[in-house]
């Protein structure tokens, strides 16, 4: 049996007491109580993930509606560009 080996780019924030990682590649997230507990949670969500929609027959075309590009029947993430704070001003409605 082959074995799918990637990098994701993963954001983890801290909101009030949890931590949130997110990864645009898979549009997924999790949350923990600790860095490493959102860690190791993505990673177990990820797993899930990839069995999922390999078991369902759909993992070109997931892969492909979220940007992955395949070579040579091998599968890669997007690349992440750019990981940094934006500012934005809106005018706010009473």
């Amino acid at each position: 049996m082959s074995q799918l080996s990637y990098k994701l780019p993963v954001v983890i924030m801290k909101q009030g007491r949890s931590f949130v990682a997110y990864s645009p590649a898979l549009d997924l997230s999790t949350v923990g109580k600790t860095l490493k507990d959102a860690q190791r949670m993505f990673a177990q969500a990820a797993k899930i993930f990839f069995d999922e929609i390999i078991k369902a027959g759909t993992a070109d075309e997931i892969l492909s509606e979220l940007g992955w590009k395949k070579v040579q029947n091998k599968w890669s993430p997007p690349k992440l560009v750019s990981a940094r704070a934006i500012s934005i001003q809106e005018p706010i409605f009473a």
